[in-house]
């Protein structure tokens, strides 16, 4: 028996448990026969459906449903097969008969929400999400297009509130938030009635973030700060609290408090990774035009280490490379090479940065370390020659200027600098015949470059 129809049985045996009274009262051979029977025409279903046979695998289900008709995986099944024919009433009803027989199974609701959807049927497609909704809060944002669709904005933006308070807003919520808010019907409240708002409730966050972004709006700073503190006090665990009031302590050039906020919002998990990669930009700047906070940078990069789009390190030392702040350059180029070792960016930056601090021991190992790896990068060879030569080990200097040569494309520079690297090793090793080859080759060429 192959691993797929094992599978099966297993999948019918735990699906035909309901049927276990009726058979205890029925020959065992007759039994067989029947789960057999069972067993073949639901494989045969999805056989068919696999290669696209609807109408077949359609009427091997059936059969199923003859014999276990009080089986909801087979109405499942019935139902995906007629959706893909478009026979919409037909799959409609096949899944309402599965929901009906196992209410619990978040599939069979997501089987007729795809009816309705693909009918254009939104105001049923919103009671099967509602209900989506108790087995994955995600659906939300399917209920938040709903309502939309419907022009049910009110509820739409009731929603959309409930779910600010808990998670950070995707791109499309926030911008059926501010679709809804810019119509005249939902337009934000003014200054005077959020202030109004707060003093009667100051416990509700949503009142203070819309004030600070009304006054920042308006170029209002300091009174945005001043809500911003005003939110701290009130309600010191919020995420929105720290975010604004680490812009403010940066403006104030106070970075103790701007480094504090920036981890309280590091620290938390609701806070989407966007808005806190944004907030070590910021603080990054500060620490650059400062020269102080190193160690809080360096913690911060730590908390955002495990960003699986966005290698922290490597984009901090890339910051410092275009600053020519050349040491920690290096320092961060290491910790980014450690997350991502194959990322070969990272490895020619860093060979640039070891030479310009004179570092020829790291350089002469990071080289020998990456030519088996990328065994074509001519510029690998270079600097692999480069750091024995400082080294004295001129004779390995020479090896690997000599390989190199061969994977050069097109690159008159390196080329040069090759020839030239080439001449100084060979005066090395005391063959005047061979360094005044390459300091030649490097002269023709130097005409090319001009």
């Amino acid at each position: 028996m192959s691993k797929f129809r094992k599978w099966l049985c297993f999948i019918l045996l735990i699906t035909f448990s309901s049927q276990q009274i009726l058979f205890a009262q029925e020959n065992p051979d007759d039994i067989a026969v029947v789960d057999d029977e069972l067993e073949n025409n639901f494989y045969e279903s999805l056989k068919q459906r696999a290669i696209e046979n609807y109408d077949k695998a359609i009427i091997a289900i059936e059969k199923c449903i003859l014999k276990s008709s009080e089986n909801p995986v087979f109405y499942h099944e019935l139902g995906k097969n007629l959706l893909d024919l478009k026979q919409y009433p037909q799959a409609e009803e096949a899944f309402k008969k599965a929901i009906d027989l196992n209410p619990k199974e978040r599939w069979y609701w997501n089987g007729l929400y795809d009816v309705y959807y693909q009918t254009k049927e939104y105001q049923k497609s919103i009671t099967v999400v509602q209900k989506l909704i108790e087995f994955d809060s995600n659906m939300k944002e399917d209920l938040v297009s709903l309502y939309m669709y419907t022009n049910q904005r009110d509820k739409a933006l009731s929603l959309l509130k409930e779910m600010e308070s808990t998670m950070v807003l995707s791109n499309m919520m926030e911008f059926y938030k501010l679709k809804i808010q810019e119509s005249n019907a939902y337009a934000k409240p003014e200054k005077r009635e959020l202030e109004k708002a707060i003093d009667a409730n100051p416990k509700i966050e949503q009142n203070y973030i819309d004030l600070i972004v009304l006054y920042s709006n308006s170029n209002e700073e300091e009174k945005a700060f001043d809500v911003a503190k005003k939110l701290a006090k009130e309600i010191p665990n919020s995420d929105w609290a720290n975010v604004s009031l680490f812009k403010f302590y940066l403006v104030d050039n106070k970075g103790e408090e701007a480094s504090n906020a920036m981890f309280k919002v590091l620290k938390n998990n609701k806070i989407d990774i966007k808005i806190k990669q944004r907030m070590l930009n910021e603080f990054l700047i500060f620490v650059a035009n400062t020269n102080t906070f190193d160690k809080e940078l360096d913690k911060a990069i730590e908390y955002l280490a495990d960003d699986s789009k966005i290698n922290t390190a490597k984009e901090v030392g890339k910051f410092f490379y275009n600053r020519k702040q050349h040491n920690k350059t290096v320092y961060y180029l290491e910790k980014g090479l450690k997350k991502e070792p194959e990322d070969f960016e990272t490895v020619s930056l860093l060979m640039e940065g070891y030479v310009t601090v004179q570092n020829f021991e790291s350089l002469a190992k990071l080289t020998e370390d990456y030519i088996d790896l990328f065994p074509t990068q001519a510029n690998l060879y270079y600097y692999a020659g480069l750091s024995n030569n400082k080294l004295s080990n001129n004779k390995k200097a020479k090896e690997y200027l000599e390989t190199g040569l061969e994977f050069i494309v097109e690159d008159v520079d390196l080329e040069f600098h090759f020839y030239i690297l080439l001449g100084e090793v060979y005066r090395s090793l005391g063959d005047k015949k061979k360094q005044e080859l390459y300091f030649s080759k490097s002269e023709e060429l130097a005409k090319k470059r001009k």
